[in-house]
């Protein structure tokens, strides 16, 4: 019993079997991470339209949690720019302009989101987010790239720019620009650390050039009292102390506004974190359990939106800090959140002089990482409906709304798998000399039919939505053979379910071949579509004796039976 309470608590396992010798690798791993997660954690939170302060308690909380939890050892989670745009597109219209309404609903957010993720872990849902296809992702995180760099621009640029929606925001910053009202030393501070940040991540990504940005930006701003002597905004004091438990401020109106967004929350957080957890235990020769990793990642959100933080995932530009570090288990996440925790205590006004610029500037570095405008062109090379479908939830997600964009894109991809069931690939099967097995007569015009025999193979499920299709299709096959015809062998082996409808159909399809002297017959018909069939009582009316392993079997029964004269190419 203790053992298996214990395999929900994967942190607590390794620290029973924890080595001395990984107790360094973690610390210094710990340390070196936290360098890097407040800037980026108060970036993230600004991005997100709450005050820098927030990003730090939605690191901390969810690193200590996850570490007991998270069944990965290095991953390290925390504010996350996919889901910064998420948020701020549904917090800020209802905080109505105030920071501090703001604050509460992105904490409900996390609450809600954390508590749809337990709920699918439990229920080992996990698959949902697989709803969430790849060219729907390429679109979305385009978009979200773009809705973030937008929004962190005027940042850089040292502007105001009061706008809801992305063509305002656009225009906003170009009358800005026309009107000269950028601030030359942000511009310069914003601009420099971008370009140093994605220069040494490409040529140098081992070294800490983040870091390196922002302590050098806030020693130059403090150093000529830039605040006060060019007007560059800057970060300001953090609030000292620890975060505490706050549920104040929302109700139950908030809470049923925001189920659809924390649902959708739930599941990017779920996306993004399981294709970096499963590389990374992969690396490092362990399994992970995908309805653990859910329940984590909802025990995380739910700490977060305690204790006054907003939803948080998976970092793919923290962790492979933390790994290059040389963590070794999730004591890496413990020191870095503790190292923040100190700062909040005994520093708060360390990072005080930092200029929102560079804080900007890092948010856009790291929009830039994972935009991916050239895999929209490679899809709209291979395959035309899926890059509609990614064209269509960029464009949603930029221009209509985060969660509407994401929605109305599912909702495509659920139409466009309905439409492809409902229009499956069928045809009629023939013979091809030098190729075993029968074969499509749409690829293979010379192959030889059997005379009187109609194979007519149906490549997917029998259902509602194409049960009519089915029937009219192998009727057709049967009109369009050679005369005449004894028997329509249906090739079944694609046919993984039959509802009641196609049952139906079925028997329909029976007695309008009877009425032209044709019979019915299955090959390769799976063992529990049979037991349906039989079930439905569907085998009482077509006969119980209709069924051959193969369409070999098939072909071979059909010429015992009529007598049919046909010589193969391989009986010669």
């Amino acid at each position: 019993m203790v053992l298996r309470s214990l395999s929900w608590l994967p942190g607590l396992q390794t620290l029973l079997h924890y080595r001395r010798e990984w107790l360094l690798h973690d610390v210094v791993a710990g340390l070196a991470l936290s360098a890097i997660l407040v800037p980026v954690g108060m970036g993230y939170a600004q991005a997100s339209g709450v005050d820098a302060i927030y990003g730090l308690y939605a690191t901390i909380v969810p690193l200590l949690v996850y570490a007991l939890f998270g069944p990965s050892r290095i991953l390290v989670l925390g504010p996350d720019s996919t889901l910064a745009a998420v948020i701020a597109a549904v917090v800020l219209p209802m905080a109505a302009g105030s920071p501090e309404r703001a604050a509460q609903l992105a904490a409900l957010l996390a609450l809600l989101a954390g508590a749809f993720s337990l709920l699918i872990g439990l229920a080992r849902l996990g698959m949902l987010a697989d709803l969430l296809s790849k060219p729907i992702r390429i679109g979305f995180l385009n978009a979200v790239a773009l809705t973030v760099l937008v929004g962190q621009t005027p940042k850089v640029l040292g502007i105001s720019v009061s706008a809801d929606d992305l063509p305002q925001k656009v225009i906003g910053i170009v009358s800005s620009l026309l009107a000269g009202q950028v601030n030359a030393v942000a511009l310069a501070l914003g601009g420099s650390g971008l370009v140093c940040i994605l220069v040494f991540k490409k040529l140098r990504p081992k070294w800490p050039a983040l870091l390196a940005v922002v302590v050098l930006s806030t020693l130059i701003s403090w150093g000529l009292d830039l605040e006060h002597t060019a007007g560059l905004r800057v970060l300001g004091s953090l609030p000292q102390g620890l975060p505490r438990a706050d549920l104040q401020g929302v109700n139950l109106q908030d809470a049923i506004a925001l189920l659809p967004a924390a649902l959708m929350v739930a599941l990017l957080v779920f996306t993004d974190t399981s294709v970096l957890s499963r590389s990374l235990a992969l690396r490092g020769g362990y399994q992970i359990n995908a309805n653990q990793e859910m329940m984590a990642l909802g025990l995380a959100n739910l700490g977060a939106g305690v204790f006054q933080g907003f939803p948080v995932s998976a970092s793919s530009s923290r962790t492979p800090v933390a790994e290059a570090a040389g963590a070794k288990t999730q004591l890496t996440g413990i020191v870095g959140a503790l190292a923040i925790a100190a700062l909040l205590v005994w520093a708060p006004d360390l990072l005080s002089e930092l200029p929102s610029a560079v804080l900007g500037a890092v948010v856009i570095a790291a929009c830039l990482s994972f935009a991916d405008f050239p895999a929209m062109l490679q899809l709209y090379r291979l395959r035309k409906v899926e890059f509609a479908l990614s064209a269509v939830s960029f464009l949603g997600v930029a221009f209509v709304g985060v969660i509407q964009g994401i929605v109305i894109s599912i909702a495509l991809a659920l139409l466009v798998l309905v439409w492809n069931a409902w229009h499956p690939h069928y045809t009629t099967l023939v013979r091809v000399d030098g190729a075993k097995g029968y074969h499509d007569v749409k690829r293979h015009p010379e192959g030889r039919q059997i005379p009187g025999l109609v194979l007519f193979r149906w490549d997917e499920q029998l259902f509602f939505a194409n049960a009519e299709v089915f029937r009219e299709q192998a009727v057709q096959a049967v009109l369009h053979a050679p005369p005449p015809v004894r028997r329509l062998t249906v090739v079944s082996d694609a046919i993984t379910d039959v509802d009641v409808t196609a049952a139906d159909a079925i028997v329909n399809l029976h007695n309008e071949l009877q009425k032209l002297g044709v019979e019915l017959r299955f090959a390769g018909m799976k063992g529990p579509v049979k037991d349906r069939l039989r079930h439905y009582g569907t085998l009482d009316t077509i006969g119980h004796d209709i069924f051959s392993a193969t369409a070999g079997y098939a072909v071979n029964q059909y010429r015992q039976t009529f007598k049919v004269d046909w010589k193969d190419w391989d009986e010669s």
